[in-house]
């Protein structure tokens, strides 16, 4: 198969071919979302070689695994799962905690009911999701992110730094889109309370009264 036609073919395609025992393949498809793994394994590991371990797992268990691939979620979306879990081992056999899934890590389901309101208000210029990609806050940003719980981190970087649908960060994280959501919301919250003392305009910050939603 010639490099023109195996950019011309869809992912489906090439993992059809890759599930024939076809290698190239394979190597078309995988480099295709190589960059993307990486940023997302760096993101939530935050060291550069751990997260070139991580995405080489990724890959390595993608092919083990081919097999399993039934085309339910997209093959972009059924790496993004297998790194996030690679991410998540590493970062427990950094810390010396015993190893979980990440179905473990993301249960139980969360509700709305319990969402406290931030501690303090202030108007942005921009939000959360947005200041990501401006490089003067990238700093605070990633040092919000890590205070962050996993379940909620995970959920914000692939939502909202790497773009996927709700539908599809469910599908990743293996939660209902409700579940998706709520925890969304609480790190949008979290984030924008932690971050609004440097980013916020003081002119307008008030204590906000202690409620739930």
């Amino acid at each position: 198969m010639t490099d023109r036609l195996a950019s011309e073919l869809s992912d489906a395609d090439l993992v059809l071919r890759a599930k024939s025992g076809e290698l190239d393949p394979f190597e078309t498809v995988t480099s295709r979302h190589e960059r993307r793994i990486y940023s997302l394994a760096m993101r939530i590991l935050r060291h550069q070689q751990d997260a070139e371990d991580a995405t080489q797992q990724t890959f390595l268990s993608a092919l083990e695994n081919l097999d399993s691939f039934r085309g339910e979620a997209s093959f972009q979306t059924w790496l993004l799962r297998i790194a996030t879990h690679a991410a998540l081992k590493t970062i427990r056999k950094r810390e010396g905690l015993k190893t979980v899934s990440l179905e473990e890590a993301t249960e139980p389901e969360d509700s709305y009911d319990d969402i406290q309101h931030p501690k303090f208000i202030a108007d942005w210029r921009q939000s959360p999701e947005h200041l990501v990609e401006k490089r003067e806050t990238q700093r605070l940003l990633d040092d919000a992110l890590a205070r962050l719980d996993d379940k909620h981190r995970l959920v914000f970087l692939l939502r909202d730094v790497e773009g996927l649908s709700i539908k599809e960060t469910a599908q990743v994280l293996g939660l209902t889109q409700a579940n998706t959501k709520v925890r969304l919301l609480r790190a949008r919250l979290q984030l924008r309370e932690q971050l609004t003392e440097a980013l916020g305009d003081p002119a307008t910050r008030v204590e906000a009264p202690v409620h739930y939603h």
